[in-house]
This record gives C-alpha cells, structure tokens and sequence, in this order.
C-alpha cells in the first residue's frame, strides 16, 4: 500500500510560514518599542525562524504519521506492518485516504468473495449428505429387512438384495461422477485428443440410450442425414460422456412420444456447433444461471425418479472447458430447450453447404 506514497512538504511549508509571520510581527513590534525597527535583522530572524519550523515540523509530522500508521498495521493482522518503509510516508493526506480506501475496497471484495464461497461450500456439503443418504439408507433398510429373518425367503431375498445392489450401484455413480468432477477442477484429468467421426459417435450414443428412450416413446434423430464423416479432435470418451449426458437430460425431462434431435453445423473456419435439441418441457429462465451447478435439479421429484447423480451437466460445463470450448443453453418454458457446444474441426473430410454439414 506504502509504495505508491509521494512526499509532501506543503503542509510543513504552510506551518512555517505562519508561524515565521507570526513571530516576526511580534519581533518587529517589540523592536519598535525599544530599540527600533531594523530591517536586516528581522528578515534574518524570519529566515532563521521559517527554516528551523520547516525541518522540526517536517520530520515531527513524518514521525506521528509513521507512527500511527504503524501501530494501525500492527493491530490489524489483515495489514503487513513489514511493508511499510518511514521514507514512504506521506503529509499529502489525499494520497493517504486514498490508498487507505483502495486497500479497504479490496479488503471488502476478498471477504465478500469468501462469504459466496462458505456459502457454496455449505450448500455443497448439504447436497453431498443428501445425495448419499437416500441410496445409503435404501442398501441399510433392505439388509437390515433381511438380516431380521427375510432372508429365509428365497423370492423376497432375490428381491431385496437386487434392490440394495442397485443402491449400491447408486452410489458407486455418484462417488465417481464426483471423482471425475473433482479432476477436472484441479486438472488432474488428462485429455487424450485425437481425430474421429463424430456422427459416428454420436449414433453409438443413440444406439446405448435407445432403449432408455423408448421407455418415455422418445425418438433420438439427426436433422438430417450426415452420410460423410465429420472428423473432429477431442478426448472421444470425454466427448461421448458429454453427449450422453445431453441426451440423457433431454429424455428425462423430454415429453412422452417427444423427439430428442442432435444437428451438426460449422460455426466458423476450424469450429463446429452440435446442438441437442427437443421439445420437453424446457426450462423457466431464472433456473437457467444454476443449471450447470453441482446437485442442482430443475425438477427435483422428476429428476429423482430417473435416477442420475446431479452432476452430468456440470461434468459436461468442465469436459468442454479443459477443451477450451463452451457450451450454450436456449430454452422457452413449455416448449423445449436447445443444448449446444463448440468443437475443433479438422480440415479434410468436410464438405460444407450453406449452413450445415452435408453429405
């Protein structure tokens, strides 16, 4: 804070000055009275007297301000006291407020910054106890079921245990959706990118959520039919976990005989655009700033029913970002929601239209 200070004598030269004219004009009174007014000594007296004022006030005013300030620093622990230099002090009070009010104005961002981020953490540790109790308390009641005679019963016993199985499984799927998340936030994660067809991805991820889909009548679809390959670099398995997430997102809160239709377009010279698409229930716009959160859920009951961790579109936020690439979030209430995301192109095996991809 200390560095940016510049010395001031303006206050010591006003000071002086006063109290030389002060001083001189009683001398020269007094002069006049006894031995007569002489010009000579009573400049040399004025001289004299603003010159010794000047340096005692300069260095005492110096000394208070060092001072003070110091024992400021020593009482606050936020400030450095081993910072501040007595050469750096200033009397330009402006430049004093100044930078005190700079460093109270940053002092005040960092705790507000802190604040957001206990709260965070509170409601990340909240969501984290939830999200384990219910699959942890399903796998206890059905063992604890069994262990109080159930088990004697071959039909009941296949039952429960089939249940407590896919608790288990439940929260193997959380544990490594946070392991993963976790990962990519300190870059622990290594891509491993190369070049390949990203329709033929994206089929093989229709083709693994095909029966999911159909469960709700959904129908999974491109805009149109992509018969060439369009090559791409990217972490594939990264990349086809995005996807799937999208699409997984798109059928739970898809409407029943609904469609979920994914498009591939150039966006600029070495950039494609993919979109997720459908027709569900879309999203109401003040959800849409939270929704690539940890745990957070549009439709807590809905999504809850379909299974899921809460994590998928905040995996998807943090894949796309350790490419260096965004994703893209358009929805109207009632009507659908629109999920798109930017990749690398290669630059042979593309041939383009007027906006889209085509074969």
């Amino acid at each position: 804070m200390a560095k940016s200070f510049k010395r001031s004598y303006k206050f010591s030269f006003k000071t002086s000055l006063y109290i030389s004219v002060v001083l001189t004009f009683v001398v020269s009174i007094f002069s006049l009275l006894t031995t007569g007014f002489l010009v000579w000594p009573t400049f040399g007296f004025a001289l004299v007297c603003f010159s010794i004022s000047f340096i005692i006030i300069q260095y005492r005013v110096e000394h208070f301000i060092y001072k003070r300030i110091k024992n400021i620093y020593d009482n606050v622990a936020l400030l450095d006291a081993s910072t501040l230099n007595p050469s750096q002090i200033t009397t330009d009070m402006a430049t004093l407020t100044k930078e005190v009010e700079r460093f109270a104005a940053g002092k005040k961002l960092e705790i507000e910054t802190l604040q957001v981020r206990e709260t965070y953490r509170k409601e990340f540790m909240g969501n984290v106890s939830h999200e384990l109790k219910t699959p942890l308390f399903t796998v206890q009641g059905y063992i604890l079921t069994l262990l109080d005679g159930a088990m004697k019963d071959k039909a009941v016993r296949k039952k429960y245990l089939q249940r407590a199985s896919k608790g288990v499984e439940r929260l193997v799927y959380i544990v490594n959706d946070l392991d993963m998340i976790t990962k990519l936030e300190t870059g622990d994660l290594h891509l491993n990118k190369e070049n390949f067809n990203i329709v033929e991805l994206i089929q093989n991820v229709f083709d693994l959520l095909e029966m999911k889909a159909a469960k709700k009548n959904i129908s999974l679809v491109f805009d149109l039919s992509y018969k060439e390959p369009i090559m791409v670099n990217a972490d594939m398995d990264r990349l086809q976990q995005v996807i799937s997430n999208l699409i997984v997102n798109s059928i739970k809160y898809g409407k029943r005989g609904g469609t979920t239709e994914v498009s591939i377009e150039n966006l600029i010279k070495n950039k494609v655009i993919i979109r997720v698409s459908d027709n569900g229930e879309g999203i109401e716009k003040a959800n849409i700033p939270r929704l690539f959160e940890r745990f957070f859920r549009v439709d807590k009951s809905g999504s809850r029913k379909e299974g899921g961790s809460g994590l998928g579109l905040s995996i998807v936020k943090h894949i796309l970002e350790a490419h260096n690439e965004k994703i893209y979030v358009e929805s109207v209430f009632g009507v659908g929601s629109e999920f798109s995301f930017t990749l690398e192109k290669t630059k042979n095996r593309i041939k383009t239209g007027s906006n889209k991809i085509k074969s």
